[in-house]
């Protein structure tokens, strides 16, 4: 390696692949690397979460990535507000952690490596080598602005937790029998046939149908009484609905970070919450406090009026159903989540669905303008 201690800094709001490739550049060339993820108070994404996403792209072992504050403003014309920005990232620099052992020091930089205008006067305060890495954007033609403006069309540019905390997540909820899976299905299709970065929309089944399925089977095997239990047989735990909640959420997240800029999810922590009423007689602290984690954008609920109930074994009956579909309408509007309700036949709830999701994406993502 041709260098001891490189520098990369970078605000990294959001980082992308042209962030990585300057990383991994400067990983390859030197025996250690600090990455100062520099963010302003300014800004709308937290330093602690960029900072996060960059540590989970670049694990390796010599590579240390240190978040620091700098609300200093940006002017390059200015040597008092270069010496700001420098003495911040000397600040940070000195929270490095010490050679095996814990004894010695810190080697100086000796390299900076980046891919701004500014890079070689940085380098030069430094009294390090300035190292350019695809200064004209060719190898990546994506920039923290342009992913700003319009992440969408810089998909394509973001690792899977960047992708994870942007998509925009809708919920489609309802009663049994109601027809929630079918407008998921349904409607995570429509956009995937969009193609482009739509083309990997995708559409979370409900866990909690599962979970139902391995409980009773797993009844029917200890009673050894095949084909005479259904779900009303079973007795639940609080606890029971807590994994529900969290496996849930588990499935959503990995779908969200492989998917596209939109995640249709059949069913969410709310509905957790209320079949946890619904068996045990009120609310769950754990279940709501997963709810409250919930990062959705919008909920649709599906209305049983013209779908016939259909009993499949699973489903605790008609009148339950009424119920339920009345309990979602209450909580929804109690809680004020942007939702609808969509009726009718599966195509114009699909409809429905899609022109409230259209709005959703068209009022497109907010970042606060950095310093």
């Amino acid at each position: 390696m041709r260098f001891r201690h490189g520098l990369v800094i970078g605000k990294f709001y959001p980082p992308h692949a042209g962030h990585h490739h300057l990383i991994d550049t400067a990983a390859a060339d030197c025996a250690r690397l600090t990455v100062v993820a520099a963010g302003s108070s300014v800004e709308s994404i937290p330093l602690a979460l960029r900072t996060a996403w960059l540590r989970e792209r670049h694990p390796q072992p010599h590579v240390e990535i240190i978040p620091v504050l700098d609300d200093a403003e940006m002017d390059f014309e200015s040597d008092a507000i270069w010496e700001e920005h420098v003495n911040a990232f000397r600040t940070g620099l000195a929270t490095l952690s010490r050679p095996e052992g814990g004894t010695g020091a810190v080697p100086p930089v000796d390299a900076v490596f980046s891919s701004e205008h500014y890079g070689a006067e940085l380098a030069r305060r430094f009294s390090a080598v300035h190292v350019p890495v695809d200064p004209r954007r060719v190898r990546f033609p994506v920039s923290g602005t342009a992913v700003r403006l319009d992440p969408v069309a810089c998909w394509q540019w973001l690792s899977p937790a960047v992708r994870a905390h942007l998509a925009r997540r809708v919920v489609v909820v309802g009663a049994e029998s109601s027809g929630t899976t079918t407008l998921a299905r349904a409607l995570a299709g429509h956009y995937a046939a969009r193609g482009g970065a739509w083309a990997a929309t995708r559409w979370v089944p409900e866990y909690g149908r599962l979970y139902c399925e391995e409980k009773l089977a797993a009844a029917t095997r200890a009673h050894g009484r095949r084909g005479e239990l259904w779900i009303g047989d079973l007795s639940w735990t609080s606890e029971e609905f807590t994994v529900i909640a969290e496996r849930h959420l588990a499935l959503e997240d990995a779908a969200a970070r492989a998917g596209s800029p939109l995640l249709v999810c059949d069913t969410d922590a709310l509905a957790t919450s209320l079949w946890h009423e619904r068996y045990l007689g009120g609310t769950s602290a754990d279940v709501e406090r997963l709810h409250a984690r919930n990062r959705h954008d919008l909920w649709i609920l599906t209305d049983t009026a013209g779908v016939p109930f259909e009993q499949d074994g699973w489903r605790d009956g008609e009148a339950i159903r009424e119920w339920m579909s009345g309990r979602f309408r209450e909580e929804l509007e109690h809680r004020e989540l942007p939702h609808i309700v969509v009726t009718g036949s599966a195509e114009h709830r699909l409809d429905l669905a899609v022109d409230a999701v259209d709005a959703l994406l068209a009022k497109g993502w907010t970042f606060a303008d950095p310093l």
